[in-house]
């Protein structure tokens, strides 16, 4: 008979008052697709308010300069900060409450009050750099949580599995030089923000904390769970984190608009499946999820309730053995070139 799991999610429609121009795909009816997931499963969830970040949480990671040029923008706003993106006069106390949620979230976990939690907030966070807001992002949310988890709640080794079609270059740039992070992703290559090619493997002391798996176009289920299977699981296994944080967006499904990937809610379910195993195996279940990218409301939607699927289960099915690649795959390639970076650090790679 399956264990009972405590799942907690954080949502909070003050998120819609962060506003792009219209149009923007960055919009308040994210959280709408999100949260028809989220209802459909409400009575098995254990809901966790969300509150604002607090200056100390955010100075974690962002300089106070920071800080000041997001408020003052606001205030004037609505404002562009870059090509791709605005603030609006609520963006600034926005970004603090979706830093606050993701927090809470992962502390929620770390605390033992809830087994795994799901932060369902706007806008992401993965592209901000520390002095930077960037790609539809203005504070980094996941390296927000992750510093006030090894500040405030004794967690010190931590895992950043980042699942978006978008290299989190700014969660990559952030951790970079920290050994206790792990930072890996998968991510459509070559394409926004340009970075992520898997030579990029951390610096100094933090040389090999950073995998990068980047993916081709095209790539569906197959090749996510397939790369999670043969180089997360490895490298997890060998980092050994006390705690897994993903950096959860949907814009890998096949109908989302601004990237070229066909994963489906077979896909997402089965991720979903691979982190919760990791989290079961290695650090007593604690996993939390802070959602990132997806702009396409069905798959928005299917995203979330495969995972929430994923995370509500008793008895996951065993995914038995992995198939070996095909011969001159898209699989096999990006296997064997992340093989080519890390496998000498780390022992299995590549199997399954």
């Amino acid at each position: 008979m399956g264990v009972t799991r405590t799942v907690g999610v954080v949502e909070d429609r003050r998120c819609d008052a962060h506003r792009g121009p219209p149009g923007h795909p960055e919009r308040p009816e994210r959280l709408e697709a999100v949260g028809r997931a989220i209802e459909a499963r409400r009575q098995r969830l254990t809901p966790i308010p969300a509150r604002p970040a607090q200056d100390e949480e955010i100075l974690a990671v962002h300089p106070r300069e920071h800080l000041r040029l997001l408020e003052e923008t606001a205030r004037r706003g609505p404002a562009q900060l870059d090509p791709d993106t605005y603030v609006s006069a609520a963006s600034f106390d926005v970004a603090r409450l979706a830093a606050g949620a993701a927090v809470d979230a992962a502390r929620a976990v770390a605390q033992g009050r809830v087994r795994t939690a799901f932060a369902a907030v706007r806008p992401p966070g993965h592209h901000a750099e520390a002095a930077r807001a960037m790609g539809f992002c203005l504070l980094n949310n996941v390296a927000i949580a992750t510093r006030a988890l090894q500040r405030e709640e004794a967690v010190e080794r931590i895992l950043l599995l980042d699942w978006d079609v978008h290299h989190g270059n700014g969660t990559q740039h952030l951790f970079e030089e920290d050994p206790n992070v792990l930072y890996v992703s998968t991510h459509q290559y070559p394409f926004y923000p340009g970075t992520g090619a898997a030579e990029e493997a951390g610096r100094g002391r933090g040389e090999g904390a950073t995998v990068n798996i980047p993916l081709p176009a095209g790539c569906g289920d197959a090749e996510y769970v397939g790369v999670l299977r043969r180089i997360v699981v490895p490298v997890a296994m060998r980092f050994r984190p006390e705690l897994l944080l993903v950096s959860c967006g949907f814009d890998a499904h096949r109908d989302d608009p601004l990237a070229s990937m066909e994963v489906g809610a077979e896909g997402f379910l089965t991720m979903g499946r691979l982190a919760r195993a990791l989290a079961d195996d290695l650090c007593g279940g604690r996993l939390a999820l802070v959602l990132e990218g997806g702009y396409a409301p069905s798959g928005l939607t299917a995203g979330t309730g495969a995972v929430l699927d994923a995370l509500l289960e008793a008895d996951p099915p065993d995914p038995g053995p992995a198939p070996e690649p095909e011969p001159g795959s898209a699989l096999a390639a990006v296997v064997r070139r992340v093989e080519g970076v890390h496998g000498a650090r780390t022992p299995g790679l590549g199997s399954a």
